[in-house]
């Protein structure tokens, strides 16, 4: 436990290291999937660890130290003292920011869902009467699912015809593709583990470049659909600030996916793909691990009971 215990917060900032450079080198689809998966275990793993942290003062308590001191019993110390207690603060402020982080995906949800209520089921296309120049994807379930496009007349009158196609691919595939969930993931994982922000934000940026990809086939043209994305980008430059969890048509590196688009689409490269997966498995075996050297030790102090 001594060493598997900290292993989650190690491999996070590996993880946050290599994730720019997956971001620009591989296929956007698989590597925000793999990203997704390796950040979520990583968080998940990292909270563990601190529930275990904070779980060894249980060694301390006067129950336990005065009946170890009866039957002459050492109790161990599998972390110090300190770094025991620190965990408890630092659950706290996980807490903390996984509520607000829900309670801004929420609110965005909402404001998106009720701009589009208005309109008959069935509507994929909603045309919001707005100067700012802004597209958004409203995830729905039911028979309205996979959602609806929310487009601003700002937005439409920068583009042409054939670039406004390229703006209805685009934010059809983020509802087609279900990027919502990954989004959400990210926003959870870096909420509770600060140190996988980065990993949040390159996984933003391949939801945006996987459906800039799905555009550009269906526009025929990756030359028009990165004119399309970068007029949408200048035109909204600086008019808003982005909603939290939101879907945007032109938000998460433009120059870059700009670039992108005018060259060949990224290969798939499998085993890069394999190794950002396992970089997500090998801090939940650590977890796994601690966990058991925990209930071992636990073990032992039933036995001063019994």
């Amino acid at each position: 436990m001594r060493i598997d215990v900290y292993l989650p917060l190690a491999l996070s900032l590996l993880l946050a290291a290599v994730s720019p450079a997956v971001g620009r080198r591989l296929a956007p689809a698989p590597a925000a999937r793999a990203l997704a998966v390796s950040a979520a275990l990583t968080a998940a793993a990292s909270v563990w660890g601190l529930i275990l942290l904070a779980a060894t003062l249980l060694g301390d308590s006067p129950p336990v130290v005065a009946e170890a001191r009866e039957h002459r019993f050492h109790i161990p110390e599998p972390v110090p003292f300190a770094i025991a207690i620190a965990a408890l603060p630092a659950l706290t402020a996980v807490v903390v920011r996984l509520w607000r982080t829900l309670r801004a995906v929420r609110v965005t949800g909402r404001a998106l869902r009720r701009l589009s209520a208005s309109h008959p089921g069935g509507t994929e296309l909603i045309v919001a009467a707005s100067a700012q120049p802004q597209a958004f994807a409203v995830p729905l379930r039911g028979p309205d699912a996979p959602g609806r496009i929310l487009v601003s007349t700002g937005m439409l009158a920068v583009l042409d015809a054939p670039e406004r196609q390229v703006l209805l691919a685009h934010e059809r595939a983020h509802l087609v593709h279900g990027h919502s969930r990954l989004a959400l993931l990210a926003e959870v994982a870096a909420a509770v583990n600060p140190l996988l922000i980065p990993v949040r934000d390159t996984i933003g940026f391949l939801l945006e470049r996987w459906a800039d990809e799905r555009a550009a086939e269906a526009a025929g043209d990756r030359r028009v659909a990165a004119r399309a994305l970068a007029r949408a980008a200048l035109a909204s430059h600086g008019s808003q600030a982005p909603l939290c969890a939101a879907l945007g048509f032109s938000e998460h590196g433009i120059t870059r996916r700009v670039s992108a688009l005018q060259r060949a689409p990224l290969p798939t490269v499998r085993a890069a793909v394999l190794a950002v997966l396992l970089l997500g498995l090998v801090p939940a075996v650590g977890a796994a691990d601690a966990t058991h050297d925990f209930l071992r030790m636990m073990g032992r102090y039933l036995a001063l009971w019994l």
